[in-house]
């Protein structure tokens, strides 16, 4: 493998260029961009806004106030409510009340869940497309840490990403010693969180305890950490142009839902496994071996798809909660007396399986059916007169004669009346007793034209 040189990268230090040359390599453009700066008023924050302000950006700040260190919280609010009001940048604040259910734990998580959720109501009402953060190579070196110790893999050993999702982290190529020299040579005013030398959270045992004594052994430890983790992510990125290519390999059909080959990935290595099954939530290695041992009909779900066991098929069905919990279409309220032949075409509903999404026309006597006339999924006991056939029959049984896959099963609409009365399998079978006639003098036709 070859990898990019990182000379460069390492030979830089902190200063107005720099971090401008750092900006313009994660975004194209930055002069033209709106941000929202998140600004605690500690040193890494203060000089970010220093900077981007010095640039002449357009940015805004806002700043959380969580009430948790009494009246230094307070201090560190003045700091950047002061900062904005001198240098007429518009500021934001949030302060927590009781009202935001502080935990007795976890406290970190909460905080991290609440100022996100916050900026990003910011963004949206200014429309201020990126956040950036001061997350600097300190921060780095403490995310591998504790990704080390969770076996994240690669991708967590590849740290902290630069721009993830609009979300801007600038400072990362520089120490915090760096940005301390800056903030001392600009006289830049900051705040200390004297709660951080406290050893309390995992994150400040390794920050006060840990990374110190690794500076200690090598002069170059941060400058060799940041060449390591360049090798790190360019292997990421061949591994996952790798995993691409296989999962093409295997992936027998991609329309709405993906279907893979089960026994082509059952071959691949237990690392081409999680990287596929890990893009649709599912990452759990005893649930992985399952989903492989398991029978035909077996369901897996994860927050986003359902996996589906069927014969030498994995089925990846994205779950639409609004679609997947919609348990019945009203279609029509009544006929138009006014007409003798009203047609209603349902290509919608049926249209997103291509096992189900067949052409098809039934003609319905309208004076023998009670509306409104209805879409609905099966139940328990459900019985049809189907044409063709003699005598009644159950939905279910029909279901397993048909030999359908089980994705088409859970997709298949039934067509009722407005007595619960099957009508039909769409776009299987006709319920016979109320097909037209000889007799009838309204028609009712459902179709479906591809």
């Amino acid at each position: 493998m070859v990898y990019l040189c990182t000379k460069e990268i390492l030979s830089l230090m902190l200063e107005k260029s720099t971090f401008k040359k750092q900006l313009e390599n994660l975004i194209p453009f930055p002069e033209n961009q709106h941000y929202l700066l998140a600004v605690s008023g500690g040193a890494d924050s203060m000089v970010l806004a220093h900077i981007f302000n010095n640039l002449g950006l357009n940015f805004q700040i806002a700043h959380v106030n969580y009430k948790l260190r009494g009246e230094d919280s307070n201090e560190d609010q003045k700091v950047v409510e002061d900062f904005c009001c001198e240098n007429k940048i518009k500021f934001h604040l949030y302060e927590v009340s009781e009202v935001d259910n502080k935990p007795e734990n976890s406290i970190q998580l909460w905080a991290r869940e609440l100022r996100y959720h916050f900026f990003k109501q910011i963004q949206e009402k200014e429309n201020l497309e990126f956040l950036v953060t001061a997350h600097h190579l300190n921060d780095q070196l403490e995310t591998f840490i504790i990704n080390l110790s969770k076996a994240s893999g690669i991708k967590g050993l590849s740290g902290i990403p630069a721009n993830d999702h609009k979300i801007l982290r600038p400072l990362l190529h520089f120490s915090k010693d760096e940005i301390y020299d800056f903030a001392k040579k600009h006289k830049i005013e900051y705040r200390e969180d004297l709660s951080n030398k406290k050893s309390d959270y995992l994150r400040n045992k390794i920050r006060n305890e840990m990374v110190p004594k690794l500076l200690e052994t090598n002069n170059h430890f941060l400058e060799n950490f940041k060449k390591s983790l360049s090798y790190l992510n360019q292997t990421k990125d061949f591994v996952r142009q790798q995993i691409e290519e296989i999962e093409n390999r295997i992936t027998i059909s991609n329309n709405e839902n993906k279907f893979l080959d089960k026994n082509k990935l059952n071959i691949e290595s237990d690392l081409v496994k999680f990287e596929i099954l890990k893009k649709y939530g599912f990452e759990k290695e005893e649930e992985i071996k399952k989903i492989f041992k398991s029978e035909t009909g077996s369901s897996f779900f994860s927050n986003d798809f359902q996996l589906i066991i069927n014969r030498n098929e994995l089925i990846l069905n994205k779950l639409n909660q609004k679609k997947e919990n919609q348990k019945e279409i009203i279609l029509t309220q009544g006929f138009d007396l006014n007409q003798n032949n009203v047609e209603l075409n349902i290509s919608d509903p049926i249209s997103s399986i291509e096992e189900i999404n067949k052409t098809f026309q039934w003609d319905f006597d309208a004076e023998k059916i009670t509306f409104p006339l209805k879409l609905r999924k099966k139940k328990e006991g459900d019985v049809f007169y189907p044409t063709g056939f003699s005598g009644k029959k159950k939905v279910s049984k029909f279901f397993k004669d048909e030999k359908l896959s089980i994705l088409a099963k859970q997709k298949i609409w039934l067509l009722t009346d407005g007595n619960n009365r099957v009508l039909g399998i769409i776009p299987f079978r006709q319920d016979r007793r109320y097909a037209k006639d000889e007799g009838t003098k309204r028609i009712l036709t459902i179709f479906n034209e591809k």
